[in-house]
């Protein structure tokens, strides 16, 4: 904005200089060439009456009386009453001299020159000033520029910075009131949107607080009650066994309610450890291979090789329960769980054997399809979790539908 300001007065004053300094420069040199004619032709007329007594005086002309009246770069050229010829300087070239001529009356004649040169020159001498006034006006124009966009400029830096401040989520906005009616405008509107949002992030997190408390305690309950039924006597061994399995299943929710907290909260989620992701995949196909032998659909793992990473296992085992969740409601045949390192990336991919290709848009909110959950995680989510790690989910480009959570390669921690 500065820049523009300064650009706009010097311009400004630029032309306003020209629309001046141009005419003013043609009339200067009109009237200089206007003033070396006159100059030479009373020069001549004066001469003429002199050559003229001294004829009848008797006294001799020569080139000696004659250079006394010669002009700067010019030349006097006089022919006597008998025809000898006097001539003092350098005619100069033809179309390039100021002449005039005349007919003296004793019978002689007298023919002064003088070189346009000079003409130039007084030009060149009489633009100096006006040309030193124009640059003066254009530097001090810039001064006065400089200063003055700072002056304006310095509301608008400090609403961008303000509006950094907010896109940060640091609501504590300190604006002064401004003199500038847009200014006060944009700031008033900051200030209001500060308010409302710090009053909506104090809101959100009071029930992501109430609602921590309200899941964890029946959640809680529930898992010691699942114990005491497991250590049962009365309870068979294979009822128990299963009992115990679920307690794993609710401690995984628990570990969920936690994250999705902390997600909303704009927190970091679990810290990132160092793991193979052939024994996370094996994990997540192990909780749900038998929901799917159920329904006659193997579940396989594609990771020939040992995979080993620096990633938070959570949040990664939680969107792949997602899209194999997704696979196993809405997918077709065998999935396929696998792991391959691409570049800078981790690829994760979940794939079945259907033949109904949906698009990324399947990751917003309402879309048909994104609501599709697995312990609660709709699609939408899982790629909220993807982003919390510095990835991405997508859906790739093939005839099948398959779904890529792409994953930066760090195999140090940072």
């Amino acid at each position: 904005m500065r820049e523009r300001l300064v650009a706009a007065l010097v311009g400004l004053t630029v032309a306003m200089i020209a629309m001046y300094a141009v005419p003013r420069a043609y009339l200067l040199a009109d009237q200089v060439e206007r003033d070396e004619e006159v100059k030479v032709s009373r020069n001549a007329t004066m001469l003429a009456a002199l050559l003229v007594e001294r004829e009848e005086a008797g006294n001799v002309i020569d080139e000696e009386y004659l250079t006394r009246f010669q002009l700067e770069r010019g030349s006097i050229d006089y022919v006597s009453p008998t025809g000898e010829q006097v001539r003092v300087g350098e005619p100069g070239e033809a179309g390039t001299v100021l002449v005039e001529e005349r007919e003296l009356g004793n019978g002689g004649s007298l023919r002064l020159t003088r070189s346009d040169q000079v003409i130039r020159d007084r030009v060149s001498e009489a633009l100096i000033p006006l040309v030193s006034v124009g640059l003066g006006l254009i530097v001090f124009s810039a001064i006065v520029g400089y200063l003055l966009a700072r002056r304006l400029s310095r509301p608008f830096d400090e609403l961008a910075a303000a509006a950094e401040q907010l896109a940060a989520a640091d609501f504590d906005l300190e604006l002064r009131e401004y003199a500038v009616p847009e200014a006060e405008a944009i700031g008033s509107a900051l200030r209001l949107a500060s308010t409302q949002l710090d009053e909506l992030l104090r809101r959100e997190r009071e029930f992501a607080a109430n609602a921590s408390h309200q899941l964890r305690t029946p959640i809680t309950a529930l898992r010691l009650t699942l114990e005491d039924l497991s250590m049962w006597p009365e309870t068979p061994p294979a009822v128990a066994d299963e009992l115990t399995a679920n307690i794993g299943e609710l401690d995984r929710l628990s570990e969920a309610i936690t994250d999705l907290l902390e997600l909303s909260r704009g927190r970091r989620l679990a810290e990132a450890v160092e793991l193979d992701l052939r024994d996370l995949v094996g994990r997540a196909l192990g909780r749900w291979a038998p929901q799917l032998e159920e329904h006659d659909r193997p579940l396989v793992q594609d990771t020939p090789e040992p995979l080993v990473v620096h990633v938070a296992p959570g949040p990664v085992l939680q969107v792949l329960d997602v899209l194999i969740e997704n696979a196993c409601s809405h997918g077709q045949g065998r999935v396929t769980v696998g792991a391959h390192r691409l570049d800078a990336f981790v690829h994760l991919t979940v794939s079945d054997e259907g033949t109904t290709t949906v698009s990324n848009e399947v990751f917003n909110r309402g879309t048909q399809g994104a609501d599709s959950t697995g312990h609660g995680l709709g699609l939408t989510i899982a790629a909220q979790l993807a982003a919390s790690l510095g990835g991405r989910l997508s859906v790739a480009d093939t005839d099948t539908t398959t779904f890529v959570l792409a994953l930066p390669d760090r195999s140090q921690p940072s």
